[in-house]
């Protein structure tokens, strides 16, 4: 058997993300393995057969992983009525006419992707819609996926009006005299979101590989999708990766998370049990559970310890609605843990961070220590008593960094109805760093951006990449620095999806899972982070994108 290279990238910089040997120029690849990290030596696996990729001073790193996005509803909503990429609420009403009107048709008008802060208190108006859209029924979730802007037509489908109750676990926007607005909250979305019609199977699976696609041109080489399962109008993948893998189209890793129904308790354990056995195969193995434990502190719906404010700074009374009661929790995850299972919480405000830890602590009480790397995600407000806890816990903090920054949806959402001592309390990465916290990194595409570049910039400067040059930054003490933030977005997520020993760092033996950039972003300045590109990304050495310009 020949000793050459199948593949050698050189004449660059390599970020390994291995502490044995931090820095290198030259790795080869054969049969999808690393197989040589070093410098000029390397050269010597170079063969006839050896594809060579010069570096020409630009970085390598090992492939991102993004431990917490939604693949297939963003690749869905890139193909309907895509409002991600603007905060103008004329341009919103513009593209929705447009859609529709391109789309005579369809029954019903969707897609989504509007950011809370375009309108007065994040609540859009059925009338706005109705007046461009009378029709049919119109379902657009926003940004974040926890609130839905609907028309007329979409409440009537639903039989919504002044006497409709909100559920337990949402709230219908209303006037003063009761009718609803047009704005659902939580889980007041699925009322209108289960009657709109699922895609055909062929469109779901084109939505995932269109996703597939968009994130490999972000170097991410794999990935935990967050909700496998039926949660509001968010159709189930979980048939889609398969079709993807029975046709040999799924080039990413995927660690799906099954959906807990928080509406059902214990009895749903052994169906989840059933699952992970049905579905886990090649690419794909659905060995995690996700519980989303409360909702957002931009309607008040993450759960706090204590109340929001009002306008006026007084009490609201409204401390969040935890959507597992927290004693019950307790029991679930120890029972996941006992079968194995991790659990991926959906943890935002502090009172729901606490019940999560709470429930991995009781799990490591009754079942002893278990490699069943529990992690939580968003993170956005933590008590410091509990910061030292995820390290005694071994339970990781997966964060969406992009979110540390001063923008519209901070300052005039959230901050003023937090106060100055909570809002202080945001996003503490350096504190998890500093108390040994494993530390992971997702986008929560389509939410936010899914190119890690913007959320390492943000990590980083504590600053968003298109702020005013007046912003202040937002809480410098728990900034990141560039290479630590880089390791969360590859070996720490790669532990979180029990992926490490296979991937993570370019290390002898592991995938061949690699980034090459456009430039060195450790040589220039921490300010120009997010302008760093993709040019090509590999995985297990086979080529998965190559920018024009690679």
């Amino acid at each position: 058997m020949s000793l050459t290279a199948d593949l050698v990238l050189t004449g660059g910089p390599v970020h390994t993300v291995d502490p044995a040997r931090s820095r290198a120029t030259a790795v080869a690849v054969r049969d999808g393995r690393i197989v040589a990290v070093g410098h000029d030596e390397v050269h010597e696996l170079i063969g006839p057969g050896t594809e060579v990729v010069d570096l020409a001073g630009k970085l390598l790193l090992p492939g991102f992983q993004d431990a917490h996005v939604h693949p297939q509803g963003a690749g869905l909503e890139l193909g309907m009525c895509h409002l991600a990429d603007t905060v103008d609420p004329a341009e919103y009403l513009r593209r929705i006419k447009a859609y529709a009107d391109r789309n005579p048709d369809a029954e019903w008008i969707t897609g989504g992707g509007w950011s809370l802060e375009a309108f007065p208190g994040g609540a859009p108006t059925a009338a706005a819609l109705d007046a461009i859209v009378p029709d049919r029924p119109v379902f657009l979730p926003n940004r974040d996926h926890h609130g839905a802007w609907v028309n007329t037509r979409a409440l009537e489908r639903a039989g919504i009006d002044a006497r409709t109750p909100d559920p337990v676990d949402g709230r219908i926007e209303r006037d003063a005299d009761g009718n609803p607005i047009g704005t659902l909250q939580e889980g007041a979305v699925h009322l209108v979101g289960k009657l709109v019609p699922e895609p055909t199977p062929e469109e779901q699976l084109t939505a995932l590989l269109r996703a597939q696609s968009v994130l490999h041109s972000y170097g991410v080489t794999a990935w935990q999708d967050a909700i496998v399962g039926t949660y509001a109008n968010m159709t189930d993948p979980a048939p889609t990766y398969r079709a993807a893998l029975d046709r040999g189209l799924l080039t990413a890793r995927v660690v799906g998370a099954l959906w807990w129904d928080r509406e059902r308790g214990a009895e749903q354990i052994p169906e989840l049990a059933a699952k992970r056995e049905e579905l886990s195969g090649g690419r794909f193995r659905a060995t995690t559970v996700k519980v989303m434990q409360d909702g957002i502190a931009e309607n008040h719906t993450a759960a706090m310890l204590d109340p929001y404010l009002t306008g006026c700074g007084c009490s609201s009374g409204n401390d969040g609605i935890s959507f597992v009661d927290p004693g019950d929790l307790r029991k679930y995850v120890t029972e996941l843990d006992a079968l194995g299972f991790q659990v991926h919480f959906h943890a935002l405000g502090d009172r729901a961070v606490r019940e999560a830890l709470d429930a991995v602590e009781s799990a490591r009480t009754a079942n002893g220590w278990r490699d069943t790397r529990h992690h939580l995600a968003h993170l956005q407000v933590v008590h410091p008593d509990d910061v030292l806890r995820f390290r005694a816990l071994g339970a990781s903090a997966n964060l969406q960094m992009l979110w540390a920054a001063h923008e519209p949806q901070m300052d005039e959402l959230t901050l003023p109805f937090l106060g100055a001592e909570r809002g202080a309390r945001q996003y503490p990465f350096g504190d998890l760093l500093r108390a040994g916290a494993t530390l992971a990194a997702g986008s929560d595409w389509p939410v936010s951006s899914p190119d890690p570049f913007q959320a390492i910039h943000v990590a980083v400067n504590r600053l968003a990449p298109d702020a005013p040059d007046d912003t202040p930054v937002f809480l410098p003490e728990q900034r990141l620095d560039l290479g630590t933030a880089l390791a969360a977005y590859t070996a720490g997520s790669a532990h979180a999806n029990h992926l490490d020993d296979i991937s993570g760092s370019i290390t002898v033996g592991k995938s061949a899972d690699l980034v090459v950039l456009d430039r060195d972003p450790f040589a220039g300045p921490p300010e120009e982070i997010a302008a760093t590109r993709v040019q090509q990304t590999f995985v297990e050495g086979r080529r998965v994108h190559a920018a024009g310009d690679a």
